[in-house]
């Protein structure tokens, strides 16, 4: 793509996200999604494969049906009580309309069907886009509108979507898969706290993008899209995919790693606030997704036979490793130890 038209795509990327975090009015915040739309639209169909245009289309009739409902719910709030400030929603079907609408932009169950189809169609960096920045504004949104949310229905996705993330990711080939039932499980661990403690889901979605970020750059680098073509990367960069394992475990939420920190915290919150049993049941279902972490971790680090793959092994580069993806590494395994540091930040 030319690099002027990729510079617009992205500059609008930013502008929509801002636009949506920085408003107090819906249509401002609704004006902020559909800017985000269109401009991440030609960044997944860029490749012309029949897939890329596919996923694009998927992503477009999705996303749009989304928006019609975010403008139906703040219109039927303000027809009620006459508001359109996004912190006043406090109408109970604007609420319930809301919360519908913002599953279906991020993908939560059962809104989920898009988003692993959009991501395999996706190249990589699109990828990385989608699983990060293009799920700020919608977040930002519920934490907006988090003391008027039904904690019950919110409950009810959180855990559904943990199952389902974690349950249908265990039968997936194809990396860019297993990474999209990966953010839909752990959309369900911030979802399942926002009306409780909403920074903390801030703080667990920033924590979520180093570590995805990390992933995908890491993969990007060594040109790796599936299990098979994963057991034979570590030949091409040794060093960065002993990253990527540690980075994968730290995913995962295992100790000492960074990931296991928004973990931690969010399970000691819903325990303050006497639900037991979903403090017991969420961390149960993420045990599905740590057999795909461990799973795709295995596969990096396996280095020698007997494994079945037709593939060659390839050649190592002597490039040196991006500082982007050193520093999003160090972020992604060393965070823990400074919990209490960040927890006064929050």
């Amino acid at each position: 793509m030319n690099p002027q038209a990729t510079l617009i795509f992205i500059t609008s990327l930013m502008l929509g996200t801002t636009i949506t975090i920085s408003s107090n009015h819906w249509i401002m915040a609704w004006t902020g999604l559909e800017i985000n739309t269109l401009a991440i639209l030609p960044l997944i169909s860029k490749s012309h494969h029949p897939r890329a245009i596919e996923a694009a289309t998927k992503y477009f009739l999705t996303q749009a049906a989304a928006s019609a409902l975010v403008l139906f719910s703040s219109m039927t709030n303000a027809w009620h009580t006459g508001q359109w400030d996004i912190t006043q929603l406090t109408h109970p079907t604007s609420c319930l309309i809301l919360t519908s609408a913002i599953a279906m932009k991020l993908g939560l169950v059962p809104f989920h069907f898009w988003f692993p189809e959009v991501l395999q169609g996706s190249p990589l960096t699109t990828g990385l886009i989608l699983s990060t920045i293009m799920k700020l504004p919608p977040i930002a949104l519920l934490y907006m509108t988090s003391p008027s949310l039904n904690p019950a229905l919110l409950t009810t996705l959180a855990i559904l979507s943990t199952a389902l993330g974690g349950w249908m990711g265990l039968n997936q080939t194809q990396i860019r898969k297993i990474l999209a039932f990966s953010s839909i499980s752990h959309l369900g661990w911030m979802a399942i706290i926002i009306v409780y403690n909403p920074k903390l889901t801030l703080l667990n979605f920033y924590l979520y993008a180093v570590m995805t970020a990390t992933i995908f750059l890491t993969l990007n680098t060594t040109k790796v899209l599936k299990l098979s073509t994963l057991m034979t990367a570590w030949t091409k960069a040794p060093s960065l995919n002993t990253m990527l394992l540690l980075a994968l475990l730290s995913l995962a939420g295992l100790p000492p790693l960074t990931g296991f920190l928004p973990k931690w915290l969010i399970i000691q919150e819903l325990t303050k606030q006497d639900m037991a049993l979903a403090a017991t049941l969420i961390p149960l279902l993420s045990l599905l997704s740590r057999f795909f972490y461990l799973r795709l971790a295995y596969c990096t680090a396996i280095t020698l036979p007997p494994h079945t793959t037709n593939h060659m092994k390839q050649w190592r580069t002597n490039k040196p490793t991006n500082v982007t993806i050193a520093i999003l590494t160090t972020i992604t395994i060393m965070l823990l130890p400074i919990a209490p540091m960040i927890l006064t930040i929050v």
